[in-house]
C-alpha cells in the first residue's frame, strides 16, 4: 500500500484543487490531530506558514480540524519551515504544521508535519494519517475542543536560535551580504538575524503580496540577487526559497554556488575541527560527480539516498551523521536542526568567511564540478517511463556512460515532471544522451 497524497515533502497542489482544497485540510487537521492525541495531557499543535495568499484558507481550515478533535492551536503566522520544527519542540507541542509550497509559485500550496521530536514525519506514519482521512473520525465532546491563540513572539524566539547556531566569539562587522527572502517566510527574520550578527544587510524579496513569493527571486530565481551583488559591492549573496529550508549563495563576483559546494565546504570544516560524526556526507543521487571525488579525496565517505531531504536525514540519522543535503540548496546540520535550514546554513558559510579573511570566489570553490546537465519533460498522466523507445534509449545512453558517468531519470515528487540527468567528463556527450532521452520521454507523454 502507498501514499497517495503525501509525497517526498508533505502534501502539495494547485490550491483549489484536490487535494490543496479547504476540504481536504480540515481533514488532514481531523486526522492528524486524532493520530497524535496520546496520554491525558492537553495537545497541542503549532501552525507556520508562507506568504502565499491561500496560506489563510488553509490556516483556518486545519485550525478547524484540529480543535475539532481536541486539540489546542498555536499560530505563529508567517515564519520558515525550519522555525516550526524547532518552535514544535520548544513549546513541546505533538505536532507541527508548515503550510507552504516551497519554491514553486503562489498558486500551490503544501503541507509539511513535524512530530513531537521536530522531524518530519515517517512514510508509516503519513500513511496511518491518509487511512485516518478515510473514515469518518470522532469529534471531540463541546467542552473538550481545542483552544486557539497566537503568539507574537515567534520571529523573535527564531532569532534568537539562529544566532546560538554562529559561533560566539565571531562577528559579521565589515561584511556586506546580500539576502533575498523570495517574498516568503524569511522576509522578516533573515535580514534581522544578520544584522543582529553584525552585518550591513542588503535585502531583497522582502514584500510579500501573496502573490509574488518565488516571482523572479529566491533561490530558483536568482539573477537580481547576482546583479545587485556585483553592483553594490557586496561580499557575497544569500538566496532563500519561499520557506526558507534551502539556501543557494552567490560569491562578490555574481557567480553561482550551489549547494553541492556548500556540503563540502562545511563537510570540510566540520572534519578539520574533529566534529564531523561518520566520518560522512549525506547527499543524494543527484549530487556532482565532483563532490564524491573531493569528499574522497579528503577521506570523507560520501553516502546517496533518493531525492528529497526527508531521506538524506534518515539516513543521517541511521549512520550518525551531522551533515547531509541536497545539490539544490537543502543542508542538514544535526547539532542545529532537525531539518533543512538555510538560515542556519548560511551562517555557517559566513563563519567560514569571517574566519578565513578570503574572498567568497575563492573560499566557496572546493571542487571542479563534473559536467552534468538536468532537464525536465512535462507530463500530463500516463507512464512515459514505461514506454519501449524510452527504456532503448535510456539504456543506450547507461552503456555508453558505463565509469564515465551517470544516469538519472526520475519522476519529481512534487510536480508532474519526469527529471531526466547525466553528468561525465565529456560536456557534449552528456547534452546528447540528456536531449536523446527527453526526445523519447515527450514522444510518449
Amino acid at each position: 500500500m502507498t501514499r497517495k497524497l503525501f509525497g517526498t515533502d508533505g502534501i502539495r497542489g494547485l490550491t483549489n484543487s484536490e487535494p490543496m482544497t479547504a476540504e481536504t485540510a480540515l481533514r488532514v487537521g481531523m486526522a492528524a490531530g486524532a493520530h497524535f492525541l496520546r496520554g491525558d495531557h492537553r495537545h497541542r499543535v503549532v501552525i507556520g506558514k508562507d506568504t502565499r495568499l491561500s496560506g489563510y484558507m488553509m490556516e483556518s481550515a486545519l485550525v478547524a480540524g484540529f480543535a475539532s478533535v481536541g486539540m489546542d492551536v498555536v499560530l505563529l503566522g508567517p515564519l520558515p519551515t525550519p522555525a516550526v520544527a524547532m518552535l514544535t519542540r520548544s513549546m513541546r507541542a505533538d505536532l507541527g504544521v508548515m503550510i507552504s509550497a516551497s519554491h514553486n509559485a503562489f498558486q500551490d500550496n503544501g503541507i509539511k508535519l513535524f512530530g513531537p521530536d521536530g522531524y518530519k514525519l515517517s512514510d508509516e506514519a503519513e500513511m496511518e494519517i491518509e487511512t485516518r482521512m478515510k473514515g469518518k473520525g470522532e469529534l471531540a465532546n463541546p467542552g473538550a475542543i481545542g483552544r486557539v491563540r497566537r503568539i507574537d513572539d515567534a520571529r523573535g524566539r527564531y532569532i534568537h536560535f539562529l544566532k546560538t547556531t554562529f559561533p560566539e566569539q565571531l562577528r559579521l562587522d565589515g561584511l556586506k551580504v546580500v539576502v533575498d527572502c523570495a517574498n516568503g517566510a524569511a522576509y522578516q527574520v533573515a535580514p534581522e538575524a544578520l544584522w543582529e550578527l553584525g552585518a550591513e544587510v542588503v535585502p531583497l524579496g522582502v514584500a510579500p503580496d501573496g502573490l509574488n513569493i518565488n516571482d523572479g527571486c529566491g533561490s530558483t530565481q536568482p539573477a537580481t540577487l547576482q546583479e545587485t551583488v556585483v553592483a553594490s559591492g557586496a561580499d557575497i549573496g544569500l538566496a532563500l526559497d519561499g520557506d526558507a529550508d534551502r539556501l543557494i549563495v552567490v560569491d562578490e563576483k555574481g557567480q553561482l554556488v550551489d549547494g553541492d559546494q556548500l556540503m563540502a565546504l562545511i563537510a570540510l570544516g566540520l572534519q578539520r575541527r574533529g566534529e564531523l560524526r561518520g566520518n560522512a556526507l549525506v547527499a543524494t543521487v543527484m549530487s556532482n560527480l565532483g563532490l564524491e571525488r573531493r569528499m574522497e579525496a579528503a577521506g570523507i565517505r560520501l553516502a546517496r539516498t533518493q531525492v528529497g531531504d526527508r531521506y538524506v536525514l534518515e539516513e543521517m540519522r541511521r549512520s550518525g551523521c551531522n551533515i547531509g543535503g541536497e545539490q539544490s540548496g537543502h543542508i542538514i546540520l544535526t547539532d542545529h536542526s532537525t531539518t533543512g535550514d538555510g538560515l542556519v546554513a548560511g551562517l555557517q558559510v559566513l563563519a567560514t568567511l569571517v574566519e578565513a579573511q578570503r574572498p567568497a570566489s575563492e573560499l566557496l570553490r572546493q571542487f571542479e564540478p563534473v559536467p552534468q546537465l538536468l532537464k525536465n519533460v512535462r507530463f500530463d498522466g500516463g507512464a512515459p517511463l514505461e514506454a519501449a523507445e524510452v527504456k532503448q534509449r535510456i539504456a543506450a545512453a547507461e552503456a555508453e556512460l558505463e565509469g564515465r558517468g551517470r544516469l538519472l531519470i526520475r519522476k519529481s515528487g512534487t510536480e508532474p515532471l519526469i527529471r531526466v540527468m547525466a553528468e561525465g567528463d565529456d560536456a557534449a556527450q552528456v547534452e546528447r544522451l540528456v536531449d536523446s532521452i527527453c526526445e523519447a520521454v515527450q514522444a510518449a507523454a
